[in-house]
């Protein structure tokens, strides 16, 4: 039986931890879509065509993922692709909260749609986009916190400032 999975997520900017949370994604399901929600109410460093441009080149090495984006009700975009499961990352208890709400309202808009969690590798359970972006505007060191491309891309958006 082949199971479609979506990620979605803002991805801004895609992190270490978004590429754990797609590889073992990678492993579990037969295809995975990783979806960049476009969310008007965030205050975004990239767009949606710039993240997407991103994470096709991230994703590479995984066969079976591909990138797409979305706007609107994330169970109308999974009906839309014919996927059944929505994959979440959860880094600490402090993500459980609002993932599992979340999972329950879209359970209840939804019924055949399942959320699986997964919990973000060890080594990146610090990592967010936000701290990302946060050290980046300082000045600060983000290789260990995203993939060279998205540094790069960052420093670029910051004019040059590393």
């Amino acid at each position: 039986m082949k199971t479609i999975a979506v990620y979605p997520g803002s991805f801004d900017p895609p992190t270490f931890g978004h590429l754990d949370i797609i590889e073992r994604s990678s492993r579990v399901f037969s295809r995975v879509i990783v979806s960049v929600a476009k969310n008007l109410t965030k205050d975004t460093m990239f767009t949606p065509m710039e993240r997407v441009t991103m994470l096709r080149k991230l994703i590479r090495p995984f066969p079976n993922v591909e990138v797409d984006s979305f706007r609107g009700l994330l169970v109308e975009y999974v009906r839309i692709v014919d996927a059944h499961v929505v994959v979440r990352g959860l880094r600490a208890i402090s993500d459980f909260e609002y993932e599992f709400q979340m999972a329950h309202m879209n359970k209840k808009l939804s019924p055949d749609v399942d959320t699986v969690f997964m919990m973000t590798g060890e080594r990146y359970s610090y990592i967010s986009s936000q701290i990302a972006k946060e050290i980046a505007r300082f000045g600060g060191k983000i290789d260990d916190l995203v993939p060279p491309l998205v540094r790069d891309s960052m420093v670029r958006k910051l004019g040059g400032k590393r």
